[in-house]
């Protein structure tokens, strides 16, 4: 059974700025934690996600003016929030988000929190994901301009 997709923990937001996905040697953690917290200010309303594995350091984040210029070269993803926070008994959120944007060809990067799910999306994409998760049934929160 497909999740209720119409409730409102499952609603939709369209994150305002651009995102970067960057992938580092694991060994790279420290000098690049402490280069990002120097890396422009928190407005309170950044997004970095940091998963260190024996094989590679992804970092995902919001691009935030006075960022080094190598993350603003990065800086090509739009995010997809899921509104959340989400029981972690209702199963097939993801997978059910994922197969419209399957249909339509557009690569992602997903990332999870213990509330909810982020889904990037290629930013010259982002339009084409709008519009197959609306056909598909999802309700976006508010109406955004997909640039």
């Amino acid at each position: 059974m497909s999740p209720p997709i119409d409730h409102p923990c499952l609603h939709l937001h369209i994150l305002p700025r651009a995102f970067f996905v960057r992938k580092l040697e694991p060994s790279k953690f420290a000098e690049t934690f402490e280069n990002l917290l120097q890396d422009g200010k928190d407005d309170g309303h950044s997004f970095l996600s940091i998963t260190r594995t024996s094989e590679e350091l992804s970092i995902a984040g919001q691009y935030r003016d006075g960022m080094s210029q190598e993350y603003k070269n990065l800086a090509g993803w739009r995010a997809i929030k899921i509104a959340g926070p989400m029981e972690f008994d209702l199963t097939g959120v993801l997978s059910g988000f994922v197969e419209p944007l399957k249909r339509a060809r557009v690569g992602i990067f997903t990332i999870s929190t213990w509330n909810t799910d982020f889904v990037l999306v290629p930013k010259e994409k982002l339009g084409i994901a709008v519009e197959a998760l609306k056909v598909d049934g999802w309700t976006f929160a508010s109406e955004v301009e997909a640039r």
